[in-house]
Parts: structure tokens; sequence; C-alpha cells
């Protein structure tokens, strides 16, 4: 019986095919006061519930005019959320989140501490008006105004070549009109803080972002009520973003699309 034919010799080791790298998974997460969102590559919004810190009437929210005031609460809601889109072993998540672009240290801290139930292997951090931007095609060349009306914060942002040159916050938002706050009161607000900021810097670049007009997102976009009177008011156009109340978790998104295919976030399979 004639025996197999051996297999051919391994290559020398400087001649075999290097490991296959491929980017870590990753996930886009907008922890926002009213409702929480998630984004997965490849499938798109995977979540958007209210922001509460358990499931059913008795759940009360983690996270107060954009500040995370309860740490533990908003793990809950993360991992109750997001359990069956993390891996329980390999590779673990990229973490992009959006933050208000005036979080101080301690907001930021207490917003890192819940993603921990996440086990990520980075979380990296964007502001919310930068991620609207990004996620609109906006041209950046130029100095943009972006505000996004949330349900209880609204902020507003003059960017400059993509950066923030200058940020206000008003402790409103969609989710107060009624009762004694009113859509008018609301953009009468905005309108106040737009005029403040461009007149506190009273050059070229605030008087040609101004002309270009206000770039709105936020669940206040979605209210005619407030569009028509924010541009009447600014005498500008006022242009709302697609979908403008997931404006800033798929800003995230595409962050995080750009940063999982930085060399420090990929690794062999």
């Amino acid at each position: 019986m004639t025996p197999p034919p051996l297999p051919p010799p391994l290559p020398p080791l400087r001649d075999r095919a290097r490991p296959v790298r491929r980017p870590h998974p990753g996930l886009a997460i907008d922890l926002g006061s009213a409702r929480t969102r998630a984004w997965l590559p490849g499938r798109g919004l995977v979540a958007d519930v209210p922001t509460a810190s358990a499931a059913g009437p008795g759940g009360s929210s983690p996270v107060r005019r954009g500040a995370v005031v309860d740490a533990e609460g908003a793990a809950r809601l993360l991992g109750r959320l997001l359990d069956g889109y993390v891996p329980r072993s390999g590779h673990r998540p990229v973490v992009v989140l959006t933050t208000p672009v005036l979080c101080g240290d301690g907001d930021r801290a207490a917003a890192l501490a819940a993603l921990e139930v996440l086990r990520p292997r980075a979380v990296l951090t964007v502001d919310g008006v930068r991620a609207v931007a990004l996620v609109t095609g906006a041209d950046q060349t130029r100095p943009l105004l972006v505000t996004d009306v949330g349900a209880r914060l609204t902020e507003v942002a003059l960017l400059e070549d993509g950066a923030v040159a200058a940020a206000r916050r008003i402790p409103l938002g969609s989710a107060d009109i009624g009762g004694s706050t009113t859509a008018a009161a609301l953009a009468d607000a905005v309108v106040e803080t737009v005029t403040d900021l461009l007149r506190d810097d009273p050059t070229a670049r605030t008087l040609d972002a101004l002309e270009g007009g206000l770039l709105l997102s936020g669940g206040g976009a979605r209210r005619p009520d407030v569009v028509h009177r924010l541009a009447r008011r600014l005498l500008t156009p006022v242009r709302p973003a697609p979908a403008p109340h997931t404006a800033a978790v798929r800003g995230a998104a595409a962050a995080l699309s750009a940063a999982r295919r930085h060399p420090s976030l990929t690794g062999p399979a």
C-alpha cells in the first residue's frame, strides 16, 4: 500500500502571511436626559429608549440636564440595553460617547464610570455639536453655528475648522415645553444665547457664521414653531439636520468608524 504524500513543508517564518488584523467591535452611544440611543456598525440604531435606571415605571433618570448624576443607574441601563451587543469574550468594544460641549471633568468621570459595565477597550468622547456637524456633512472650512435643542438641555456652539471656538448652554429643552415654558420662550432663550455669543466675539468669523445660518439638531429641531421663530428672530436661515433627534449618535458612529481604523485600536484576529 502506497503511503499518503507528506504535506508540503511550511515556508520560512519571514515568508509566512502575517495574522489578519481587524478592528475591534464598537458602539456609539448618546446618553441623553430623556432618551438613550446606541448605534452599532453594520446594524445601525439598535437602541432608542427612555433614559431610566430600571425597567418599568419605577425607574428614575440617571441623567439630568445632560449630566450623569447616578453612575450606577446609568450602568444598569447600559448593561440591560446593550448586553446582547457586547462580546462576552474576545475583542472588547471601542465606545464613542457624545458629551455636552461644556461637560466638566466630574461629569465626564461619571459618564466613563457608567460605561465600565460594557468592558470597553477604549472610550472616546465627542462633543454632541461636533458630532452633528460631522454627520450632516457641514462645510467646516468656514465658521459654523450649531444649536442642539435636546430634551432638557440646549447647547449653542461656534465651530471653527471643526473645533469648538465658543459655546453656551441653556438648562431648558423641548421636554420642558408646557406649563410655564412655551416653545416661544425656548426659541427666545436660544436667540438671546446666540446674540450673547456673537456679542462676546464680534469678529468676521462670527458674522460669517451667522450669515451662513444655524444648523439645528435635537428633538427641538422637529418642532416647526421653534424652527420658524428662530429663523424670524435671527434673520438667518435655520437648517434642521436630517433626522435631528438621532443626529448626535449618528455623528458619534461616524467618529467611531474613523477611530476603529486607527492602528492603536486594531489587533490580531
